[in-house]
């Protein structure tokens, strides 16, 4: 065969893969507001850097070898931002990107470049799960799964970012919940299997939304980090993700210069939190006081409200915030701010991201409901994991600091230095509390039975909780006004970086599961 004739070959097979399931099903999308896999492509990476990997694989199922372009998932590797990245994009207008043989293989080599070179690895989920009939059957079966004996092993060498952009069973919601950070577009769904094959298993209809709505995953299951309206939304979350990454576990976040006027807050914090312990505020207005300008970055913000996670800059270095936020349920922390707390700071000790914690917190929530959430468990785990950390623990005492949870909150010896607000107060529980628990009697309050004794042992429990008794101890190696908090940190980031590695981390969470 002539090269004239194989080039036209080239150019044809080319053409025709690059046309996705053809123009039909890409104007349905089109009207629909949804971008298609290509232009998911080109809105993620840098513009003229993409390197398709697979581009003329195909379905190995007879029949459908003409059927399937690129076998529905498009691979291959780009810059995000001047960084190189591996991706793996589901194309639905292919057999609803399921999951088969060839593309399988794609999905493997993309990891395994990934973790060999050091770069992020990036899904863009949308996938109606395993292919059938390729998969079906004891040749289906014994062929096409279980080949991989690395396929679910999460050790965090390279973060992981995935999105969630449409109907995701099967491998998109298995990539999704192992990736490091994982945002979903609203109106897409996020489950093991689809509405249809649920409803004809348990006999009755199933809400899509209900079974893997972002409400769901937002609110309650906390599989998702971010909530948001647009593809574009979503692909803007992942590039700002990544910014606060490094390329792998083996190098230190990148640094960029502080923007001008980014301590400007910080010298007005103070007022944005009362006096009085009882009132409430939010506490995502004093991280984002402290942070460089314009670097708050908060992930599960609507997953266990009583604890807020985020990252930011200080002074360009990324840190990782942990905070009690008293807007919720005062700030006592339940379950699944447990949850949420651990697995970031899982994710911060993988990737050598200091912590900073901000506590302001009564203690766990406590009663039946939080023994049936596995209360202990969630408090132990979280204890676990911090005591488990090796990148620099900063903590900030900003007012009360109460039971247990003084220790998860990095109190004490858990953080390599400690600094308290000039308003902080410490002790084992709530002096109310204390007062009743001392001299009150079952089935009463001594604030109702007798207020002047309660008023006079209140005094007495409330006399050495404040910060000096605790200064007194070195349990707290500074006391600071607040307006001094973000250049105390930035000083300790520095007196505390870990010189004898480069920055790095012992990654002793680096297995810890993604989903728990």
């Amino acid at each position: 065969m002539a090269f004239d004739e194989l080039r036209e070959q080239f150019e044809a097979r080319r053409e025709k893969a690059l046309a996705m399931g053809g123009e039909a099903k890409i104007e349905r999308r089109r009207n629909a507001g949804v971008l298609n896999a290509r232009e998911r492509i080109d809105y993620l990476l840098d513009r003229g850097t993409f390197i398709e990997s697979g581009l003329f694989a195909t379905s190995l199922y007879p029949g459908d070898q003409d059927k399937t372009p690129a076998d529905g998932k498009i691979a291959g590797y780009g810059r995000i931002e001047g960084r190189e990245a591996a991706i793996v994009v589901n194309d639905f207008t292919v057999k609803g990107a399921s999951s088969a043989g060839t593309n399988m293989k794609k999905i493997s080599q993309m990891q395994r470049t990934s973790k060999e070179r050091g770069i992020p690895m990036v899904y863009l989920g949308e996938s109606s799960g395993a292919r059938i009939p390729d998969n079906m059957g004891g040749i289906g079966m014994g062929t096409l799964l279980g080949g991989n004996p690395n396929q679910y092993a999460r050790l965090r060498e390279c973060p992981w970012a995935s999105a969630i952009l449409g109907m995701s069973y099967g491998s998109a919601t298995w990539y999704g919940c192992m990736s490091d950070f994982n945002v979903m577009r609203k109106g897409a769904v996020m489950a093991v299997s689809s509405e249809r094959l649920v409803s004809m298993a348990i006999g009755e209809k199933v809400d899509p939304e209900e079974l893997g709505g972002w409400r769901l995953h937002s609110d309650v299951t906390g599989l998702i980090d971010m909530a948001v309206d647009t593809d574009e939304e979503a692909i803007d979350a992942i590039k700002r993700f990544l910014s606060y990454m490094p390329s792998h576990n083996g190098e230190t976040p990148p640094v960029v210069a502080a923007p001008q006027g980014s301590d400007d807050d910080a010298r007005d914090v103070a007022s944005l939190v009362p006096e009085s312990r009882t009132q409430v505020y939010d506490m995502r207005k004093v991280v984002r006081a402290v942070v460089d300008k314009d670097s708050y970055f908060e992930l599960k913000p609507r997953f266990g409200r009583t604890a807020v996670t985020a990252l930011g800059r200080l002074n360009g270095q990324v840190v990782g915030f942990v905070a009690n936020n008293p807007l919720s349920k005062a700030g006592a922390m339940d379950a699944m701010a447990c949850d949420k707390i651990t697995s970031f700071m899982v994710l911060c000790d993988s990737y050598n991201i200091p912590l900073a914690f901000f506590v302001d917190n009564p203690g766990f929530v406590i009663g039946l409901e939080a023994e049936r959430q596995k209360a202990p468990g969630k408090i132990i785990n979280f204890m676990n994991a911090l005591q488990l950390v090796t990148v620099p623990k900063l903590t900030v005492m900003l007012r009360k600091n109460y039971g247990q949870a003084y220790i998860n909150m990095a109190g004490g010896q858990n953080a390599a230095d400690v600094a308290a607000w000039l308003t902080a107060e410490v002790s084992f529980m709530d002096p109310t509390f204390a007062v009743n628990v001392v001299h009150g009697s079952e089935g009463s309050r001594l604030e109702d039975t007798d207020p002047e004794r309660f008023e006079r042992e209140f005094e007495a429990f409330q006399k050495d909780n404040s910060v000096w008794d605790l200064a007194a101890t070195y349990a707290v190696q500074q006391v600071i006004p607040p307006e001094e908090t973000r250049a105390w940190l930035v000083r300790m980031l520095e007196v505390h970086r870990n010189r004898r590695t480069g920055g790095l981390g012992q990654h002793r969470l680096h297995n810890w599961p993604t989903s728990y």
